[in-house]
C-alpha cells in the first residue's frame, strides 16, 4: 500500500524505517584472501567459479531454498515501494496513511474486531491502535459499537464510507498492477499466473507463523 510522508499528522505511521535495503542497493566489499595477489580482481567481484556455496545453493545452476528465500524478500521490498509510489501518483487525494488503510482491510476481513484483537494481529502497540482508530472515526471510516454484554468492551466496523475508500483503493492498486502486467511478455505473464497458487500458500504460511493463519485460509 503506501508510504506515509514525514509532514503526516501523528497517527501515521512511517514505513522503511528499518534501516534494511535491497541486495542490489548494498555496497559490498570484498576481504583479503589468502592466495590472492596484489592486482587480482581488480573489478572487485569474485569469478563465478571462485565463488564461496552459501548453506541451500545447489550447484547445477538452479537457486536453493535459501538463495529463493533472499531473492523473494528482496523483490517483495521492492515490489511494494513501487506499488506505493505508484498508488500515491494514482490517487493523490487519498489522505489515508499505510497504517490505516491496512487497519481497515484488517475489519474488512473481521468485522466487529475489538482494538486489542487488531494490535495483535496488526503488530502495533494498543495506544497506536486506539489513535488510529480515533482518526478513522473522525473521518467516518470506522464505526465503534459497544459490547451489550460488557459496555467497557467495544466493537470496530467499517462503515459504508470506509467500505467505499478501501475499495476505491483496492482497484487503485489493482488498476496499477494491470497496466504494468500488460506490458510483460506472454512467457512472463504466464509465469505470474502459475506462481499465484504458491504465493497464496506463502502467505498462508507466513501467518501461521505470526499466530494468524486462519485469517489467512477465510
Amino acid at each position: 500500500m503506501t508510504e506515509a510522508n514525514p509532514d503526516e499528522q501523528d497517527h501515521r505511521l512511517p514505513d522503511g524505517g528499518d534501516g534494511w535495503r535491497p541486495a542490489d542497493e548494498q555496497e559490498g566489499r570484498l576481504g583479503d584472501e589468502p592466495g590472492r595477489r596484489p592486482g587480482d580482481n581488480q573489478g572487485g567481484r569474485v569469478p563465478a567459479d571462485e565463488q564461496e556455496s552459501r548453506p541451500g545453493d545447489q550447484q547445477d545452476g538452479r537457486p536453493g531454498d535459501e538463495q529463493v528465500g533472499r531473492r523473494l524478500a528482496d523483490t517483495v521490498a521492492r515490489l511494494r515501494r513501487s506499488m506505493r509510489r505508484a498508488a500515491r501518483a494514482s490517487a493523490p487525494d487519498n489522505p489515508l496513511s499505510v497504517a490505516q488503510l491496512e487497519l481497515m482491510a484488517r475489519l474488512a476481513e473481521r468485522p466487529g474486531s475489538r482494538p486489542g484483537e487488531l494490535a495483535r494481529a496488526l503488530r502495533i502497540a494498543p495506544n497506536t491502535v486506539t489513535t488510529l482508530v480515533n482518526a478513522l472515526v473522525r473521518a467516518r471510516m470506522v464505526r465503534r459499537d459497544d459490547d451489550p454484554a460488557d459496555r467497557r468492551t467495544v466493537h470496530l466496523t467499517l462503515t459504508a464510507h470506509g467500505r467505499a475508500t478501501l475499495a476505491r483503493w483496492e482497484r487503485t492498486n489493482e488498476a496499477i498492477l494491470s497496466r504494468a502486467q500488460a506490458r510483460l511478455d506472454a512467457d512472463q505473464r504466464a509465469a505470474l499466473r502459475t506462481a499465484l497458487p504458491a504465493l497464496a500458500r506463502l502467505i498462508e504460511e507466513i501467518d501461521s507463523d505470526t499466530g494468524d493463519g486462519r485469517a489467512a485460509r477465510r
